[in-house]
């Protein structure tokens, strides 16, 4: 019988297949969340969702709003739209950027649900859709004013993204259709730590407090009553359990990656002497 190897060799080997093992065993401790968003079955096909539509806000008491008017008439355009082009300054919270910010004026709905309005008086804005105000304000300011264009939005509407985010912070929310995912990119997106399958949002409807769960990483999400952001909605991010023992992903990578290299230059070095 031909004597392939010698002892020394295959004790070499041995020691080789030994690193293999120990270099696949490091690859796989290295565990990456998953981050594709909105996954289905098929993903490859073309799908068709079913249609949502948003809640229509109505004004409440305590909004702020801006009532613009535009008209042939410069000195009666201006001092309408005094409210909305003049700014009350305030100071910012420690933390964030800037000394001040400027908050426009705007029209107060006070407690009896109207807002005062120049060269109109007082009219009565409560629980009417942003487009039904503006009809109400045109039919008293058209009296005056010839072929006016009014406009209403919101000044004082906002939300809130807290956690795993890039941009945590507080931000304008300037219509009723804006969507989980659009808030979430104004807040950066999430960080590697964010956990994409339990996404909290906190709402408080009609004085009563509630807290939904929703998993980005699936299609559901979109048939969501959550999908989109109302005023006042919180959405705050968990980390995932690698956050507890790691602060920072290259922290963790760091000594995985060094042993897997550290065991490839010995792999090398003894299958040179191997070939030798």
């Amino acid at each position: 019988m031909v004597k392939l190897f010698s002892y020394s060799t295959l004790k070499r080997i041995l020691v080789l297949g030994v690193l293999l093992v120990a270099v696949l065993h490091l690859q796989s401790c290295i565990n990456t969340p998953p981050i594709a968003y909105f996954q289905s079955s098929d993903s490859l096909k073309f799908q068709q969702l079913k249609k949502i539509q948003p809640t229509i806000t109505r004004i409440q008491r305590n909004d702020i709003l801006a009532i613009t008017v535009g008209s042939l008439n410069q000195e009666s355009n201006e001092i309408m739209n005094f409210a909305n082009v003049n700014a009350l300054t305030t100071t910012n919270f420690p933390g964030q950027q800037g000394l001040q910010r400027n908050q426009p004026l705007g029209y107060l709905v006070d407690s009896s649900g109207h807002v005062e309005v120049p060269f109109v008086g007082r009219l009565k804005l409560l629980d009417m859709t942003l487009e039904e105000a503006a009809n109400v304000v045109r039919a008293e300011v058209i009296k005056s004013l010839k072929d006016p264009a009014i406009n209403v939005r919101f000044l004082n509407h906002k939300f809130s993204v807290l956690g795993e985010v890039n941009r945590s912070g507080t931000f304008n929310l300037l219509d009723d259709r804006t969507t989980l995912p659009e808030a979430l990119a104004m807040a950066g997106d999430l960080t590697i730590y964010g956990s994409r399958t339990n996404i909290m949002v906190l709402r408080e409807n009609n004085g009563i407090r509630e807290v939904a769960r929703l998993n980005l990483l699936n299609q559901e999400v979109f048939d969501s009553p959550y999908y989109y952001i109302q005023n006042g909605d919180l959405i705050y991010i968990e980390p995932i359990k690698a956050k507890g023992t790691f602060t920072d992903q290259r922290l963790q990578l760091i000594p995985i990656y060094t042993g897997i290299a550290t065991t490839a230059v010995v792999v090398l070095s003894l299958l040179v002497n191997i070939l030798k």
